[in-house]
């Protein structure tokens, strides 16, 4: 039996095994629930995000869970070809209704399939499934019917003598040669009318047999235009574009040496690339860090416009940049974060687009410290335990020590007492490197030695080198090599009786 953290306390586990973990990402975020209730409004009312706070307090997290709420894809996007001007393919956009029916006209394009025995007795004979002596139904191999010995095909050779068997005959064990019909077009009466239908041997026993409707839809599948699926209907709903390359998030058409020869070349419709921004069409566009690819931002703010963007040839070397394809859908919502140094980067019209059609939201970095919330935290190991997959659970015991580690934290780095931190990526070192410490004693659970471990030693670099040098500028006149020491004239030695014949 699970334990439901929202409902209960700390106390009432022994373990982190005992804590139930929500199929809901969205209640899986830790110390965020008043956010939450926005993202759930932009999640329903498809509105755009900017998360603003430090790394590691949730942002992406939040981003893959409004992904989680949003139900399947409905659209796929072909790139068709366009045989006037293939440097100009055409967009079909088709709905999973579309689809699903287009499946079932496939189906009915395919025939059905049928026993030997549900077919006129002519046709079994000419197929090679009926004896025309006894009437007994057999392989279609079998040249002579085990049944009364007489030869099937005989009907069949006396036609063929005055074509000169034409048609190809092969060997059989009994020593005759002959072979049956694979195909035989008739007509029958359907509805009153009269209709063709094909009846074709397949898998050595079965018939398929295929009617008007059936080659008229294959007919119509024979003559569709050949195309591209850029965006395929059953894809991912969150799509991670940060620090993407401007071809990464707006598509690109390869290059092809023979420049698109129809005989040779690859044909422009078949080259086209989609980019994040179409990817993510009817999902989530995730960018953190969204000023590290500043130059990019004013496109984002173009596709958020006019949700379609052009997925163009980028190379202007490439036998690509010939290529373009307008219109290509690309509706998403969009989720950027950044932290608070970097908000004043970020392009004017794209805050004022997000403002205007959705929610800036600065993220915490503490949760009071109650009780409640000391339950958060214990549901927050054990969500860590289970994505690594490699460390055991850990006992209430060292679930307190973090806790308090926890506590302190919040005190030292954002200055809030009575708080618990929620940079919680790095409390998940902490939580891993006790794992890996139990691992490594052969423990069935995370103990006290083992968190205590790593809240000593699961610290930055940045802290090291304070622990051990007491500053940073002493750890640099420290770890200085001699060479760069006399190239920067810090060297203390004797220099005159050193030798520079070399310099």
């Amino acid at each position: 039996m699970y334990i439901n953290m929202n409902n209960e306390f700390l106390s009432d586990i022994e373990t982190t095994k005992d804590i139930l973990i929500p199929k809901d990402p969205l209640e899986r975020v830790i110390g965020h629930e008043d956010i939450i209730n926005f993202v759930k409004i932009a999640t329903k009312q498809r509105r755009n995000l900017l998360l603003v706070g430090p790394p590691g307090i949730g942002k992406s997290l939040i981003a893959q869970a409004i992904s989680f709420h949003l139900g399947e894809p409905n659209e796929e996007i072909n790139v068709v070809h366009n045989p006037e001007r293939p440097e100009r393919p055409f967009v079909e956009i088709k709905t999973r209704k579309e689809m699903e029916s287009e499946k079932i006209d496939l189906q009915k394009a395919e025939g059905d399939v049928v026993d030997p025995r549900g077919v006129p007795e002519a046709v079994a004979e000419r197929l090679g499934f009926r004896c025309v002596h006894c009437g007994n139904y057999n392989s279609a191999y079998q040249s002579i019917c085990p049944n009364c010995g007489g030869d099937k095909f005989s009907h069949i050779n006396a036609r063929r003598k005055h074509l000169g068997d034409l048609l190809g005959m092969f060997e059989m064990n009994s020593g005759h040669i002959s072979i049956p019909q694979e195909r035989v077009t008739t007509t029958r009466i359907n509805n009153g009318k009269e209709e063709v239908v094909i009846y074709e041997r397949i898998d050595g026993d079965k018939i398929k047999i295929l009617d008007q409707d059936a080659l008229e839809k294959r007919r119509e599948i024979v003559d569709e235009k050949p195309k591209n699926v850029v965006v395929p209907l059953d894809r991912k709903m969150f799509v991670q574009a940060t620090g993407a390359s401007e071809t990464e998030l707006l598509g690109d058409v390869r290059h092809d040496p023979y420049g698109g020869h129809p005989d040779l070349g690859t044909q422009p419709y078949e080259r086209v690339v989609p980019g994040a921004i179409h990817e993510a069409h009817e999902g989530v566009l995730f960018i953190d860090e969204i000023i590290h690819i500043a130059v990019l931002q004013r496109y984002i703010l173009s596709a958020m416009q006019d949700k379609v963007f052009p997925i163009i040839g980028r190379n202007p070397q490439s036998a690509g940049s010939s290529v373009k394809v307008e219109n290509c859908p690309c509706d998403f919502i969009f989720v950027g974060a950044c932290n608070i140094r970097d908000v004043q980067y970020i392009l004017p019209p794209l805050r004022s687009r997000i403002q205007g059609e959705g929610y800036e939201i600065l993220m915490r970095t503490t949760m009071p410290d109650t009780e409640e919330n000391e339950a958060r935290i214990a549901q927050f190991v054990a969500q860590e335990i289970q994505m690594d997959g490699r460390i055991p659970h850990a006992i209430r015991g060292a679930v307190e020590l973090l806790i308090e580690e926890a506590r302190k934290r919040a005190r030292i780095i954002d200055d809030q007492k009575d708080s618990l931190s929620l940079r919680l990526r790095d409390l998940g070192g902490v939580v891993r490197m006790a794992g890996d410490m139990a691992v490594m004693d052969d423990d069935q659970y995370i103990l006290e030695k083992h968190m205590n471990f790593a809240i000593k030693n699961a610290i930055s670099i940045e802290d090291q080198i304070i622990k051990r040098y007491s500053s940073f500028e002493n750890a640099v006149q420290k770890d200085i090599s001699s060479s760069q020491r006399m190239s920067s004239g810090s060297f203390k030695g004797n220099n005159e009786n050193v030798d520079r014949s070399y310099m």
